[in-house]
């Protein structure tokens, strides 16, 4: 199981900091969407020379203009870029065809798609989907989200969750069996960096 490490609502040089204190305890850094609204694709730049080694992913979420987006965060240092699945089918057409061409990969956020929906995703078979609980809150936890999803769509691979994990939710996650854990404030927010991510790579 990989760890994605979320870095989000901080200066560039901190979010530097963190993923450089936090890399040998990680697989992929992500650029957030806040970091990247805030200061722009410079974010995804800096990140990308500061762990050149690591997988830097784009936390752009496309909803629309997918080839442009997309082709911008390849071209930036993104090794993968994020599209939203309730945007438009040709949307993620787009996105995804971008990422064939450049040898680059797709993560598509589930953030609010219902199931009749995710079964026209399954067309993208080689992307990564992302079961997400939302920040603002929700009727489903992170958990049961999963627990769903793995029982609805035992046939699709490549799955990564976010929203909320910490050192409880981390138990029933790994053993879900997931490619991907997205873990963000549990590690960014700790007093001290290199032992929370160390913390849960010797969980995983």
């Amino acid at each position: 199981m990989k760890i994605q490490l979320a870095i989000d609502r901080l200066s560039i040089k901190k979010a530097k900091a963190i993923a450089k204190e936090a890399a040998p305890y990680v697989d992929i850094i992500e650029v957030g969407t806040a970091l990247i609204k805030e200061f722009g694709m410079l974010s995804v730049r800096e990140l990308k020379k500061e762990v050149p080694d690591k997988i830097i992913l784009a936390d752009i979420k496309t909803i629309d203009e997918g080839a442009y987006e997309f082709i911008s965060a390849f071209k930036n240092g993104a090794d993968i870029a994020t599209v939203m699945g309730a945007a438009s089918i040709e949307t993620l057409k787009a996105c995804y065809e971008v990422t064939k061409n450049l040898d680059k990969s797709m993560m598509i956020d589930l953030l609010e798609v219902e199931d009749n929906k995710i079964y026209k995703l399954k067309e993208f078979s080689d992307a990564i989907f992302c079961i997400h609980a939302p920040f603002d809150g929700g009727e489903q936890t992170l958990v049961s989200r999963l627990t769903d999803f793995k029982t609805n769509f035992h046939d699709i691979n490549n799955i990564a969750v976010a929203g909320g994990v910490n050192m409880d939710t981390i138990v029933e996650i790994k053993q879900a069996k997931v490619d991907i854990v997205i873990i963000g404030g549990a590690i960014t927010k700790s007093s001290n960096i290199e032992k929370s991510a160390k913390g849960f790579r010797e969980m995983l």
